[in-house]
């Protein structure tokens, strides 16, 4: 299925762009999030016309995720969590507590779906975690585990 963007996304494509998608994946998440329209003619014309406003709504959107990259990229947060005494945790840190995290330390919010662990975090010890800003922009930060207490 053929679609237009109205938006630069990561590995998809930029802003005008008509792109071949799979259909369920163009209508379950590129049209349902107005990130492209059906590549109809009428459309076509249409984005053409309102391809510079997209442009620069787009180039606003990357600004405010160098602001955030600026004051979140390269810190360290720290979060307690139950272990075992072979450091290992019960459960996992996910993206939704380091979304909490940050926004509780740093009144940021990043949605838990931006935020791509390198790996997973079961264990004690530092890991490094990427934030996906903008399909530009991408900041790293580390997540130190430390053990709230062990339990026997």
């Amino acid at each position: 299925m053929k679609v237009i963007l109205l938006e630069n996304l990561k590995r998809i494509g930029s802003i005008g762009e008509v792109i071949d998608v799979k259909r369920g994946f163009a209508r379950n998440y590129l049209i349902a999030n107005k990130k492209a329209l059906y590549a109809s003619k009428e459309n076509i014309l249409q984005v053409e016309k309102i391809k510079s406003a997209l442009s620069k709504k787009d180039n606003d959107k990357k600004q405010e995720a160098k602001k955030i990259y600026e004051k979140i990229n390269k810190k360290n947060y720290k979060v307690k969590k139950l272990s075992t005494e072979n450091k290992e945790l019960y459960g996992s840190v996910k993206p939704t507590e380091i979304s909490k995290l940050i926004n509780d330390i740093d009144k940021i919010e990043i949605k838990p779906s931006m935020i791509q662990p390198v790996n997973e975090i079961k264990s004690i010890g530092k890991f490094k975690v990427r934030i996906s800003l903008h399909s530009e922009v991408d900041a790293e930060i580390t997540i130190e585990v430390v053990s709230a207490e062990t339990i026997q």
